[in-house]
């Protein structure tokens, strides 16, 4: 993820050269063939076999569209996206980090969907009001989500069981007190071989886990166009969540979001916070897991959410946008929606969709009661790289010693001026 948000800055500062990339809401396709589309995603687990077979059900739906897919790593989209479309030779549809979607759309690689969203049968579909905020920039949708779930705590039953914590704890207090039981220094070195949390401090899942913290006691990154990075809420929860980790030990310091899942799928540690993915990755480590919802802060429960987007490039022609939006209507169908969510692990993107018709997964179920105390991360920010590289400085200097007050307001200046240019 990290390396995707430096990639997209680099390429960005080239100013896209996009001379023929400009943004088009055209719906009326411009030949009487059949339309084929290329369609670039990065879901390379159990739910890439899931979506392409949903493109190959909707290919042999019907005979006037064609869509080829091609999985790349999320990494790989950001390097190559760029340079292929600069070249007329990028995808028609992209799916990506929802957060990255306001880094193309304000540089003209994406057309307008507002259309799409106008429909009725966009209209009848009920998706999830969250999820379609995050694919709106400067008052106008570039995007359809294919993905929006909230964070959670992944936990080690049986290191719960052997450290005699009975229950998941639903209050920072709670967490940090439970974190303590499940730490282990048998030797008493000051490095514990087991800890009781994999708490990253940058570089983080989708960059989510401390806005989620920020979150939890009233805080955020942005208002509107204002950082709000170094309120005293902020100011309060990095505090907190520093001192934890550096007198208590709860967890190392210096993990990034990848060193955080090797702690947790080696058993070196009894919670993670992360996504989906993270239950197939217990079960082929032969750990029995559990998934709850992130403790509540002071001001309440809250969680940053992972998103994904697909949106529709502006080299695709008229004939090939009125496409993809055909497939986008297919796609939300209720028997296909319900049938990616259960597949792919991602909680519904559909509210109508009922409970029974998730109870075979019981993740599913579990993560889609999570949703409603879900946030999009930076909905609409531009700049949202700059926000979070700032944030992930902070974050960092912080669990390594800093003072929290001077690095968040430093981080924020940054933040400021991302968001003015």
């Amino acid at each position: 993820m990290k390396k995707l948000l430096a990639t997209l800055a680099v390429g960005l500062s080239a100013s896209l050269a996009l001379a023929g990339c400009s943004a088009s809401t055209g719906t009326t396709p411009t030949s009487s063939g059949p339309v084929t589309l290329t369609f670039w995603h990065g879901y390379t687990e159990a739910d890439g076999k899931v979506l392409d077979k949903i493109v190959e059900d909707f290919n042999k739906s019907q005979t006037g569209i064609t869509i080829n897919t091609t999985t790349k790593t999320w990494a790989v989209i950001g390097d190559t996206l760029l340079p292929a479309l600069t070249a007329k030779q990028g995808p028609d549809i992209v799916a990506m980090p929802a957060e990255n979607l306001p880094v193309y759309a304000a540089k003209g690689a994406f057309a307008k969907l507002d259309d799409f969203y106008a429909s009725d049968a966009t209209r009848s579909a009920a998706l999830r009001p969250a999820a379609v905020e995050m694919e709106k920039v400067n008052g106008s949708y570039y995007g359809v989500p294919t993905g929006f779930v909230p964070l959670s705590v992944i936990y080690n039953k049986t290191l719960f069981e052997k450290a005699g914590v009975a229950s998941f704890p639903t209050t920072w207090d709670e967490w940090v007190a439970a974190s303590k039981k499940l730490t282990v220094d048998k030797n008493g070195d000051g490095t514990p071989e087991q800890y009781g949390l994999a708490l990253p401090d940058h570089g983080t899942v989708g960059n989510g886990v401390w806005p989620s913290l920020f979150y939890g006691n009233g805080g955020g990154l942005v208002d509107g166009s204002t950082s709000v990075l170094n309120s005293a809420e902020n100011v309060e929860t990095l505090t907190y969540w520093a001192n934890a980790v550096k007198n208590d030990k709860i967890s190392p310091t210096g993990l990034d979001g990848v060193a955080s899942d090797k702690l947790f799928s080696s058993g070196k540690a009894a919670m993670e916070v992360g996504g989906p993915w993270m239950a197939s990755v217990a079960t082929e480590n032969k750990i029995d897991y559990g998934v709850a919802a992130i403790p509540a802060g002071p001001k309440g429960s809250a969680a940053s959410a992972i998103g994904i987007s697909a949106a529709v490039t502006s080299q695709a022609d008229p004939a090939k946008q009125a496409a993809a939006k055909k497939f986008f209507d297919y796609f939300f169908t209720r028997e296909v929606a319900t049938e990616w969510s259960l597949g792919s692990g991602w909680p519904p993107l559909r509210t109508d969709i009922d409970a029974s018709a998730l109870s075979s997964n019981p993740l599913v179920a579990t993560l889609t009661e999570l949703v409603p105390d879900a946030r999009p991360l930076l909905p609409g920010v531009a700049n949202s790289t700059d926000v979070l590289a700032a944030m992930d400085e902070a974050t960092q200097k912080a669990l390594a010693g800093g003072v929290p007050a001077d690095l968040l307001a430093t981080a924020s200046t940054q933040v400021q001026q991302a968001l003015d240019n």
